[in-house]
């Protein structure tokens, strides 16, 4: 149950299905190019280009099908963060480079592939940055085009869904669904998810399959527990009650769901304060210790020691305590104990 990354494993579980990729391209993507897309040739690869680093900030998927008459790749490039990324074509164009050198190693074949790359944005802030590599590289702009012909260049398909309206969604219910979905998973007006989760749950009650409505309502439903923050177990009971009346089995569901994530976050707290319960365990044990052996150290160097000083030297934080430790040796004085408590 527990998501590392719900948001990279929402995008994954869904556009790995074909038929909402090829439903997602054929409604957002520029006419233009539909039309040189043989769809019926789209093929999920199972190659990623993301590094472990970026993988709270990207996700990736790459399609293979025949552009144009020729053998080419669809590449989406998911940014799941609430800010602009400045060098999202930077990157594109280290993953093109690297879906290059891969179909040059597997295919052996001396030219490259056409790559039409997509990026959808969900993210807080709206996205103002131009879509060209140009735009990152300082002075472009300036030169004549002349020189610019000696500069790459490309230009991404964006899609800054957590824009759109809902006559902005298109598609099969399945797409407009997931992409409602998306687009409202960072509002923090809780009746947008909530009017979201009603309509999926309406939408997918008149599925012939009921079966399969019930398996993509949990899919959308671990999404939005393990993403959605302000949305209280009083909400999730509201909204079950709601669907009750046209989808039962969803409503069952989400509060199943609500259970299960409700004893996963008590889980997770006592895990924490376990963990915070051993570590200040251990500090406290250090710190007694160190008190211990320079009381000790200072006895045996100068004779008793006042309660006064033992107050203090106990009040020292363990940082401290360990540096005298340390000085405490070459002490020739007491004396020198006292810039201690300053």
């Amino acid at each position: 149950m527990k998501i590392q990354n719900p948001h990279d494993k929402f995008f994954k579980e869904t556009f790995s299905n074909i038929e909402i990729a090829k439903d997602f391209i054929l409604n957002y993507v520029p006419h233009e190019l539909i039309a040189i897309i043989d769809l019926d040739t789209l093929v999920l690869q199972k190659d990623s280009f993301i590094n472990e680093k970026l993988q709270e900030v990207y996700s990736d998927m790459l399609f293979k099908v025949n552009i144009n008459n020729n053998e080419g790749y669809i590449y989406f490039l998911f940014e799941h963060k609430s800010y602009v990324s400045k060098q999202t074509a930077l990157q594109l164009l280290k993953y093109m480079v690297e879906i290059w050198e891969m179909n040059i190693k597997n295919e052996g074949l001396g030219k490259l592939p056409i790559i039409i790359p997509l990026v959808i944005y969900h993210g807080r802030e709206k996205w103002t940055i131009k879509t060209s590599l140009a735009e990152i590289i300082e002075g472009y702009n300036s030169l004549n085009e002349n020189v610019k012909k000696f500069i790459p260049n490309f230009e991404y398909l964006l899609f800054d869904i957590s824009r759109y309206k809902d006559e902005d969604i298109k598609g099969q219910v399945q797409l407009r669904i997931i992409l409602s979905i998306l687009r409202d998973i960072f509002s923090d007006d809780v009746l947008k998810i909530y009017k979201t989760i009603i309509n999926a749950a309406r939408y997918l009650s008149e599925l012939e399959d009921k079966q399969t409505g019930i398996q993509y309502f949990e899919t959308y439903m671990r999404y939005i527990f393990s993403s959605y923050q302000d949305m209280t177990r009083s909400d999730f009971e509201n909204i079950a009650k709601e669907i009750e009346k046209t989808f039962i089995e969803g409503s069952e569901k989400i509060m199943t769901l609500a259970d299960i994530f409700r004893q996963e976050g008590m889980e997770k707290g006592i895990e924490k304060g376990i963990e915070k319960g051993i570590e200040k365990g251990i500090k406290e044990g250090k710190k007694e210790a160190l008190i211990k052996s320079i009381i000790k150290l200072l006895t045996k160097k100068y004779g008793i020691i006042s309660q006064d000083i033992k107050n203090k030297i106990e009040n020292l934080d363990v940082f401290t305590l360990e540096l005298l430790f340390d000085d405490a040796l070459d002490f020739t004085s007491m004396d020198e104990l006292y810039k201690y408590f300053e």
